[in-house]
């Protein structure tokens, strides 16, 4: 099995793993497509097993990561899944191995990965990722982590960070459902749009939504999780998407806000 890399011609003929066939996320996968297109001339990659399958990598320069980091000179991973039948195969060290070489290709200090303190939705296994030599560089008391593997190859200059956006939050003055999150998913667009709407309308909540559509947006975001990420008075919530359904809302909220 082989692994491809996408560009702007092969992504309109090419499938992107997530929501292939989920026709409520059709707007989503198209935004998701056109994002990705956006972003390769910037240097961002989405790399995948050549089969119908959840095994992809996505990565690009630290200077033009859509998230709140201090990584000049790194590249900084986004989306890094292997799912299903695919897993224990070796193919999340291949994509793995795929990035680190564009890092020595293009002189980089490394890799930079999100991940949580803990087990967290929808980001990187950070546990894993420690095992093939990553290691914690910054934590949030959110329950982030940004991790690092040095290339080897490069001297370091200055290690990563979160930046002060991400250090700060929401902040104690903020009151209400707020919800930021961005086209870097296909499922976005739907859960938040539609039904995170309708199940707040049940509530009798007024949601505050921040799409996070331009790059200065996202690095001045207060969450690293920029695909995703919901507050209740100014406190992180979740990064799981699912909490935008009727029937997980009330049961991840009410978890996440016991003291």
């Amino acid at each position: 099995m082989s692994i491809i890399t996408l560009t702007p011609e092969t992504l309109l003929g090419e499938h992107i793993c997530c929501a292939i066939s989920d026709k409520k996320c059709a707007a989503g996968y198209a935004a998701k497509k056109q994002w990705l297109s956006d972003q390769y001339p910037q240097g961002y990659r989405f790399s995948r097993l050549d089969e119908r399958g959840k095994v992809f990598i996505e990565y690009g320069p630290g200077e033009q990561a859509w998230m709140p980091v201090v990584a000049s000179g790194w590249m900084v991973m986004g989306c890094f899944w292997v799912s299903g039948r695919f897993k224990r195969q070796g193919h999340g060290k291949a994509l793995l191995q795929t990035a680190l070489d564009d890092v020595r290709k293009h002189g980089r200090a490394g890799l930079v990965a999100l991940a949580g303190t803990r087990k967290m939705p929808f980001q990187s296994d950070g546990a894993w990722l420690r095992r093939q030599g990553f290691r914690e560089v910054d934590v949030l008391d959110s329950g982030f982590s940004l991790l690092a593997l040095e290339a080897g190859e490069v001297g370091l200059s200055e290690l990563p960070r979160f930046a002060e956006s991400a250090k700060n939050g929401l902040g104690p003055n903020a009151h209400g459902l707020t919800v930021y999150y961005s086209n870097r998913c296909p499922f976005t667009e739907f859960h938040v749009e539609i039904a995170l709407k309708e199940t707040c309308e049940k509530r009798n909540l007024s949601p505050t939504i921040i799409k996070l559509d331009s790059l200065a947006s996202a690095q001045a975001a207060p969450t690293p999780a920029t695909i995703f990420s919901l507050f209740m008075d100014g406190r992180f919530v979740t990064t799981d998407l699912s909490v935008c359904m009727d029937s997980r809302f009330d049961m991840i909220v009410a978890k996440a806000m016991k003291p």
